[in-house]
């Protein structure tokens, strides 16, 4: 087991890109911080890691994850106090999580101390690279793939684990249209649903494109079997509120047990509202919304923290939900979080990770 407080090899880059980076213009995604942490999986152990300048990495054309798809990831954010502390926002739950997935796709299980050791010490290298921004965060991207090269349906004997960063504007520049999918399926019972893998974001794409080229930024995934329950809206969890109830989907094998779904939950329960996880079936919801019942409909997730859903499209009639404006909880929730996230409030439930 690796110490926790064990010191990784640093290889400094030797061409910073921070001083061309226009922290005013963040597109999400595409500008990437110096460094990335590295650790390796072979002969049945992982090695120490160590953290080396970003940059292209070379691969044989037989790398087993490009044929099988042996791949998971995670996604969580970093910021900055006023006294410039670096706060990261429960990155255990997504440690633990990462776990999850890892057990599920057949890859080995790694320390504890290397996810937090490596994001620390990299994260304290590229610690220029946080944006300041209001709105801004420097997005944490740890993943793991199988690097065996070998053809062959069995899990790989060799892995990589990385972890690199990109600082990142606002997910969502306004509210979002969804589409309820009937026919198209994310993840199925006794599938890797509940795993944070490529295959179920690669799965996603074509469906994605198609509502996009209807008007719709994200879809409103239904079960597999039926198609009548929720169960997430594109890269989010799904939460509702009616009056005094907060309801989202049942967590199980086909549903992202997400860390702003959880903590959104909590807020919830704190605050007094009655919290309901269960199947939540689309007539409901539809019916809700014929009534004027329905006070809010909103994805939760780590790249948009909160996203209001104002436009949903059931069985080919689009529904108008009410404005953002009116979203008393969800505003306070996204409100309570980005205070918590720049400590700016006390954390009195542990959420935060101070560097």
């Amino acid at each position: 087991m690796l110490e926790a407080t064990y010191q990784i090899n640093i290889t400094n880059t030797k061409n910073s890109r921070l001083a061309e980076t226009d922290f005013d213009n963040l597109k999400f995604g595409s500008i990437f911080s110096d460094h990335m942490f590295v650790a390796e999986y072979k002969d049945g152990a992982w090695n120490s890691g160590e953290i080396v300048p970003f940059g292209n990495m070379n691969f044989s054309p037989a790398l087993s994850t490009l044929h099988y798809g042996q791949s998971i990831f995670e996604g969580l954010k970093a910021y900055k106090d006023a006294q410039g502390e670096i706060l990261v926002f429960r990155p255990l739950s997504n440690y633990k999580r990462m776990m999850v997935s890892a057990d599920r796709m057949c890859i080995p299980q790694f320390p504890e101390e290397m996810f937090v050791e490596g994001m620390k010490q990299l994260l304290q290298l590229d610690n220029a690279w946080i944006p300041e921004k209001e709105g801004s965060s420097l997005y944490i991207r740890p993943f793991l793939f199988a690097s065996e090269e070998f053809l062959g349906i069995r899990p790989s004997a060799e892995y990589k684990f990385i972890i690199f960063t990109c600082p990142v504007g606002s997910y969502y520049s306004t509210p979002v249209k969804v589409k309820v999918e009937e026919h198209y399926t994310r993840a199925a019972n006794g599938g890797v649903g509940t795993a944070k893998t490529a295959a179920n974001y690669a799965a996603s794409l074509y469906p994605a494109k198609l509502a996009q080229e209807q008007g719709y930024d994200q879809i409103a995934w239904t079960d597999a079997l039926t198609h009548k329950y929720f169960e997430e809206s594109g890269t989010m969890n799904i939460i509702f509120r009616k009056g005094n109830t907060v309801f989202t989907p049942e967590l199980g094998d086909s549903v992202l047990n997400g860390v702003t779904r959880a903590s959104v939950l909590q807020l919830a329960r704190d605050w007094g509202y009655v919290v309901e996880e269960r199947k939540v079936s689309v007539e409901e919801v539809e019916q809700y919304i014929k009534n004027n019942e329905l006070n809010e409909v909103f994805g939760a997730g780590t790249a948009a923290t909160i996203a209001h859903i104002v436009v949903m499209n059931i069985n080919g009639i689009d529904y108008a939900l009410p404005a953002p404006e009116t979203r008393e909880f969800s505003i306070r929730v996204l409100e309570e979080l980005n205070e918590l996230k720049h400590g700016r409030i006390a954390d009195t439930r542990g959420w935060i990770m101070k560097i």
